[in-house]
Parts: structure tokens; sequence; C-alpha cells
């Protein structure tokens, strides 16, 4: 007979295991981007604490592109979403005084090294840039 649960409590330890394993990694990765972001919005003139709150920093950084909080909600809509990020990571790296290479790859993609970089690097923050 074929089961699908752990059967044995040595199995089922190794899943409790690596569940809690798996969400030490995701609470230290938003910690990372908690502390990028902070030095981020600091440079961009925006309270740094907002980057604490999960959707707040998202309507900030899309503030610090250049565009209006309110186009956030785009991030929503599944396709228009992911392009909207590019978009505003593209944005974000020109403000900063960045190429489209980093914007695309340390921005979109490893976004926690890209930012982490742009945070902690004596990169200016210039809206100018970008319009």
């Amino acid at each position: 007979m074929l089961t699908s649960s752990p059967s044995s409590i040595t199995e089922q330890t190794s899943l409790f295991a690596l569940n809690g394993t798996t969400s030490l990694v995701a609470v230290a990765m938003y910690v990372l981007m908690v502390v990028a972001l902070w030095r981020v919005f600091s440079k961009a003139g925006y309270a740094g604490w907002l980057a604490i709150i999960p959707i707040v920093n998202v309507v900030f950084l899309t503030k610090v592109a250049g565009f209006s909080g309110w186009l956030a909600l785009l991030y929503l809509i599944p396709i228009v979403g992911f392009v909207f990020h590019i978009v505003v990571q593209l944005r974000v790296g020109r403000a900063f005084g960045h190429g489209w290479v980093f914007s695309i790859f340390l921005l979109a993609l490893f976004y926690v090294i890209g930012y982490l970089i742009i945070g902690f690097s004596d990169d200016r923050y210039r809206l100018e840039r970008v319009r």
C-alpha cells in the first residue's frame, strides 16, 4: 500500500527540520532585505523604517523609481506585475547612477545583493536621472 505521509518518526523529524531551516533562511533574507532597503530609502529621502512593513516597502520603492505610489498596485496583475517589476528596477538603478546590466542582474534577479550594494556604497540618489 502506498502512503503519502511519512511513516516513521525519523522521516517526520527530518521534514520538520527541513521546514525549520527553510523558515530561518527566509527570515534571514527578509532581515537582509530590510537592512538594504532601509539604507536605500534613507538615501532617497524617505524614512528608513518604511522598509520593515512588507507592502509599504513596495509602494515606496515604486516612489523611489519616480512613479506614483498607486502604481504599486500593478504588481498584483500577473504578467503586468513582472514587467512593471523590471521597469521599476531599471529606474531605481538609473536613479542611483547604474546601467541596465546592473539593474537587471542585481536588482531584478539577485535583489538582496543589488540593494546592499546600492545601500552601502557611495552612490547618490538623483531622481532627475530617471526623468
